[in-house]
């Protein structure tokens, strides 16, 4: 079972862009919760963002809230991280990852399955 985080890059201050995450079965995904968590060099994983198996419920960290979005799409088996307005402070390793249940959840032990990570650097 692999998660394949995608959609990273290099982007000036202020700028967007749209990660996002595809699981190699689909029955992984499509009734778990998601979540989006970072890692900034020297810093430990943090959570972003998390959403139910529906997608009725989310909830994002203080720092991107109302910047970044998290949505996902049952029928392709993907979740997506819109993340608008960034910021230098948001450069860091972008991971997803499948919760063990169904419920949003933003603690990094309700997740037992992550993707390898994409990089995401704002810089000018």
């Amino acid at each position: 079972v692999q998660l394949q985080a995608s959609g990273g890059g290099s982007v000036q201050p202020g700028s967007s862009l749209r990660l996002s995450c595809a699981a190699s079965r689909r029955a992984l995904i499509s009734n778990n919760g998601m979540g989006w968590f970072r890692q900034a060099p020297g810093k430990e994983r943090e959570f972003v963002a998390a959403i139910n198996w529906n997608g009725g419920s989310t909830d994002y960290s203080d720092s991107v809230k109302g910047r970044f979005s998290i949505s996902r799409d049952r029928a392709s088996n993907t979740v997506y991280l819109q993340m608008n307005s960034l910021k230098p402070e948001d450069t860091a390793v972008y991971y997803c990852a499948a919760a063990r249940s169904s419920y949003l959840v933003t603690t990094k032990t309700s997740y037992n399955y992550w993707g390898q990570g994409t990089l995401v650097t704002v810089s000018s």
